[in-house]
């Protein structure tokens, strides 16, 4: 292995991913910050509301995960015809999937609130924020297909900026329209939904632009409507899996939030709280497990088997790096707790427990995340989360958490405790695993070695 080399990829790949990440984890950011200055009941609905975008954002992260394992590979033996038909696949996924989240948001939002919450307050604001916010769902999976293409194309850099402008779009209007700033009306909890729709709109007609100059990848409607026969059997053997991971480990960590927001205002609003901190803090990690896909893919696609296996370990051990460097970060925020004033001491009482168990949490979500969502997918091996997942979460850490909760009556700080054991309790089996080596394959049908 090229050392030199590797840190010239590593870095072109993980830096704008991480600030694009870190960028998204902003939104969540402000917006509880912005919720905050309202009252308790907004920052909670918000945050419960926005669990139907995370299980949306489960579909999508699974299809632009399938579109990667292929693209990425098929870019590495530079074979653009292959690429534009697997963008036409996910484009055409994506479509599909985004359709039903925007009806039952924009015709059903209660319903789907109560799904999260039993208070009525919190129901009503987040319905009305789910009925504003749901045309972005459809803007979102239109724009995700070609950023993730241009991602593994050589082009991250322009990617995350275009991401990270639609990210400082929707911190703006935030601020115009839940407040009132100006000449625009105060809109509040609808405000910062509108701020998402706009933001993505943005982001949606800027993806486009940079598709239609010069000889960037193309969306080819043809590609779109008539798959490739091959190359579809290809995505769903692959994309099905990490589906089904993503929803196995998705809907089971959304239950922590139904089993957090039915034991109270303080308890929801105290994790939703140590959520946004622990997505501000993964960034780094998230970067380095998107690049481990995107060089481990074109390495196995080019036919090196051996130095896609180098990378691997290579990749491993800065990703356990980056889970300390989050830990670190998340536990110098608990002197802070006292400054959320918009919190009952209760509730900032649970935040401070919650950031310690999110320090020890986020070591093993770095390294589990680049090895099952990004080395293992890089060469077709996406069975294995799937089995991980559902094993860890829906037979241990989500029964154990609603037993806890509605049947002992536990204390809400021991419940979270007992709910977010399960990055740690699978690292021994996901390193056994990695050990096996079954991820070393080359799946494009042109072989070709480099």
């Amino acid at each position: 292995m090229n050392k030199k080399e590797f840190r010239k990829k590593l870095l072109r790949l993980v830096i704008p991913i991480s600030l694009q990440q870190l960028m998204l984890a902003l939104v969540g950011f402000t917006d509880a910050v912005m919720m905050g200055f309202l009252n308790q009941d907004s920052l909670s609905a918000v945050s419960l509301a926005g669990q139907v975008q995370f299980v949306f954002t489960l579909f999508t992260f699974s299809i632009t995960g399938g579109t990667s394992i292929l693209a990425a590979q098929y870019w590495g033996i530079k074979d653009r015809d292959s690429v534009e038909k697997i963008l036409g696949i996910g484009l055409k996924m994506l479509i599909f999937s985004s359709l039903p989240f925007f009806i039952c948001a924009a015709l059903f939002p209660e319903l789907l609130m109560r799904c999260f919450a039993s208070d009525a307050v919190l129901i009503e604001l987040g319905a009305q924020y789910l009925r504003a916010v749901s045309p972005s769902y459809l803007f979102i999976g239109l724009s995700q297909a070609y950023l993730c293409i241009m991602k593994n194309c050589g082009h991250a850099g322009k990617s995350s900026l275009i991401s990270s402008v639609s990210v400082v779009l929707n911190i703006l209007f935030n601020w115009l329209l839940i407040f009132g700033v100006g000449f625009f009306p105060r809109m509040e909890v609808r405000g910062a939904a509108i701020a998402t729709v706009i933001s993505k709109a943005v982001e949606l007609i800027w993806t486009y632009i940079v598709m239609l100059r010069g000889e960037n990848i193309k969306v080819r409607i043809r590609f779109v409507i008539h798959n490739d026969k091959l190359l579809s059997r290809d995505f769903k053997k692959y994309t099905l899996p990490l589906l089904g991971n993503l929803l196995g480990w998705g809907v089971g960590f959304t239950m922590y939030s139904v089993i957090l927001g039915h034991l109270g205002n303080d308890a929801a609003a105290s994790n939703s709280i140590a959520n946004i901190v622990k997505n501000l803090a993964v960034c780094l990690g998230q970067g380095v497990s998107s690049a481990s896909g995107v060089m481990i893919g074109a390495e196995l696609g080019r036919g090196r088997i051996d130095l896609a296996k180098e990378y691997g370990s290579k990749l491993c051990r800065i990703s356990l790096l980056c889970g300390f460097i989050s830990g670190a970060v998340i536990l110098c925020v608990i002197p802070f707790v006292p400054l959320f004033k918009t919190i009952t001491p209760v509730a900032q009482g649970y935040l401070k427990v919650m950031l310690a168990v999110s320090s020890y949490y986020v070591i093993g979500k770095a390294m589990n995340s680049t090895v099952i969502s990004g080395i293992f997918p890089a060469g077709g091996d996406s069975k294995f989360g799937l089995k991980c997942d559902t094993i860890t979460m829906w037979c241990v850490t989500v029964p154990l958490g609603i037993i806890c909760s509605l049947v002992l009556h536990l204390p809400v700080p021991l419940i979270y405790i007992i709910i977010n054991i399960d990055e740690i309790i699978k690292l021994p089996a996901v390193y056994r695993h990695y050990k096996k080596y079954l991820w070393l394959n080359n799946l494009t049908h042109t072989k070709s070695a480099a």
